[in-house]
């Protein structure tokens, strides 16, 4: 289905959002912009030009800025480039990129990150390039300037930088203010083009329409228009020396109908003379001390099925401590036993480094009181992994994650909320429903029978959950979603520094007929249930659908305040249309758990995820003491 467009607008700036460029670049943008970004005569006549400019070698650390899909690294890395790095915003692209160097066998990396923050030490590279017109589309000259203070802190002295943007001067008078033109057989593209009120941007717009769809795309963008000697001043101003302008450079497109801010570029190169920054003292790269807080297994956790620590919990905990083992700079203490775990904390405190938080059973094992570890910690100034009292506040209530969602625009199931002493309540959405703990985790009160066809099978279900599991809190009841049941796994924290993990799905292939296709208390606690024999495999999923999943989940992160890592639990309905079930702040951290298996697919042991998480924590809580030096985290 296509969207509803805005018709008519009388000013374009108005439209603009300040993070245009979260969304824009996807697939669409790949066909609109194929005749330039996506043509391998002009990425190889590029970096013939741009290599020989910047006098590369296949030595060279060559970091590739606001890479997009990777077509400049990629054909890099053809040549035998061995250090090339890709980074760029948009996970959409950053995963195409990816999965182009997977199939052609090359080694080279890609990651997510914003270029105001880049996730590298200083003196890390030979080279930084931003290609393609990739500059300048943050809202305020200052963050285009921290950009390029950025790239000063990554290159080597005597590091060489180049930047390749469209010329703003013969934009400025020679800009298309309308066109039109056909992509392919079925899409048309219309553009709309003016002069931002202070003249140094230009504001487009773009409805893309599809011949059976309708309009697909409605977006607005603005780029600012940098000359020879606006961009001369700001270079020198973030510590540049010889720069060098190369002239201007047209693009070699086969379409040559429209090609808008790619029509005409500036490149320039310059040179980084600087001292090399001085090592840090030795004190900082001494092992750190870490307190790992794990649930307590001498006391009773009512979510698991006989109520205490068992083998399997117990094994768990080994298998943790043996990957802890293995990490290098770290020495691990555990504090597990919650009736002393205040006074211990309190003797430990002058010694502890940053706690490893991996307490989801809660303070007592109640899961309620997970937020209390936490608050805690704060109390006592002690730096923590995971999210904040808040957040897990937040989310331990999925009732109030759903209407959180619901304002921001992400569609949840249709729900109604019963109340403890509610004796009769209405639906107003069809059969069938899943009831569910609106308090609970890891799929407390959930099992087959929670899924009902009628009114009979709702009243047992909401009574199963009552007394079986001895819940006597609100209850959902959720219309029950037919499509994919997938998790998302976020590491690191957005918008500065993260990765999405490879999205998983559930594969019931193994589970009888018959029975419903979830993933609740039985498939997670009982082995002889028939539902034990479900797999995770990777999801496949229509490139919108997952682009869309993703943007959702980076804003649901920052909006409740998730920190180091999350998890999100989605389900498809009977048309593919994705669903948020629930967010997973500090989710679990086992070995054979969902953020493991996500890592596992993207290249990950068990320890790298580990390791992954912890220095995320210690780079967030570094940045937060000292602003100075923005710090990031490398992931497989």
């Amino acid at each position: 289905m296509g969207i509803k467009p805005l018709g008519p607008v009388s000013n374009l700036e108005e439209h603009v959002r300040p993070d245009w460029w979260r969304k824009i670049f996807n697939s669409i943008y790949l066909k609109t912009d194929a005749d330039v970004v996506d043509n391998q005569n002009i990425t190889r006549n590029e970096v013939d030009l741009f290599s020989a400019m910047l006098r590369l070698s296949p030595e060279d650390k060559i970091l590739d800025l606001c890479c997009g899909q990777g077509r400049h690294s990629l054909e890099l890395a053809r040549r035998g480039f061995k250090g090339v790095e890709g980074l760029d915003r948009s996970h959409y692209l950053i995963q195409k990129a990816k999965a182009h160097a997977r199939k052609e066998g090359l080694s080279l990396k890609f990651r997510e990150g914003d270029a105001r923050r880049l996730p590298y030490p200083p003196d890390t590279f030979d080279a930084v390039m931003i290609l393609g017109n990739s500059f300048g589309y943050f809202e305020t000259v200052q963050d285009d300037l921290r950009v390029l203070k950025e790239i000063f802190r990554v290159l080597k002295p005597w590091g060489r930088f180049i930047i390749d943007v469209t010329d703003g001067a013969y934009l400025r008078e020679h800009f298309q203010p309308r066109s039109w033109e056909w992509i392919d057989k079925n899409l048309l593209v219309c553009r709309e083009r003016s002069l931002a009120l202070d003249g140094q941007r230009l504001i487009s717009r773009e409805v893309v329409t599809h011949v059976e769809k309708g309009v697909i795309v409605d977006q607005f963008y603005a780029e600012r228009l940098y000359t020879h000697e606006s961009l001369y001043e700001l270079l020198k101003a973030a510590g540049f020396s010889d720069i060098t302008s190369h002239g201007e450079l047209t693009s070699d497109s086969q379409r040559n109908h429209d090609l808008g801010m790619m029509e005409r570029r500036i490149v320039v190169t310059t040179v980084v003379r600087k001292d090399w920054t001085p090592l840090k003292k030795r004190k900082r790269s001494v092992v750190k001390n870490v307190t790992v807080i794990l649930g307590d297994p001498t006391k009773p956790d009512c979510t698991k099925p006989c109520c205490i620590f068992d083998d399997d919990d117990l094994y768990t905990i080994d298998q943790l401590k043996e990957a802890l083992r293995d990490l290098k700079g770290f020495r691990f203490t555990y504090l597990c036993s919650h009736d002393t775990l205040i006074q211990d904390l309190i003797k430990k405190e002058a010694k502890i480094d940053i706690v490893f938080n991996l307490c989801d059973e809660g303070f007592l094992n109640v899961a309620k009181r997970e937020l209390h570890i936490p608050a805690l910690l704060e109390m006592l100034n002690i730096p923590y992994t995971g999210s904040n009292p808040q957040c897990l506040a937040f989310c331990h209530d999925k009732s109030l994650v759903r209407g959180i969602a619901k304002e921001m625009g992400i569609p949840v199931p249709e729900a109604v909320f019963i109340k403890p002493e509610d004796s009769t309540f209405e639906l107003y959405f069809d059969f069938p429903v899943i009831a569910k703990p609106n308090f609970g985790d890891s799929s407390f009160g959930i099992t087959q029978r929670s899924v009902t066809y009628s009114p009979e099978e709702l009243t047992n279900a909401i009574s199963e959950i009552r007394e079986r599991f001895g819940y006597d809190k609100p209850i959902l009841v959720e219309e029950f979603l037919t499509g994919k049941d997938v998790s998302v796994g976020i590491i690191g924290n957005p918008p500065e520094s993260y990765t999405v993990l490879p999205i998983i799905e559930e594969d019931y292939s193994s589970l009888p007929g018959g029975l419903p296709r979830i993933c609740g208390y039985e498939a997670k606690w009982l082995p002889d249930s028939p539902y034990w024999g479900i797999r995770s495999v990777r999801a496949e999923l229509p490139e919108e659908v997952e682009r869309t999943i993703v943007e959702w989940c980076l804003k649901l992160f920052e909006r409740l305040e998730c920190r180091d890592y999350a998890r999100f639990d989605w389900r498809l309905d009977a048309k593919g249309n994705p669903k948020l079930l629930e967010v997973n702040p500090n989710p679990g951290w086992c070995w054979d758990g969902h953020m493991a298996k996500m890592a596992a697919i993207a290249g990950m042991s068990y320890a790298d995820m580990l390791e992954a998480i912890l220095k995320t924590a210690e780079a967030r809580v570094y940045t937060h003491k000292d602003e100075k030096v923005p710090k990031g985290i490398t992931l497989a």
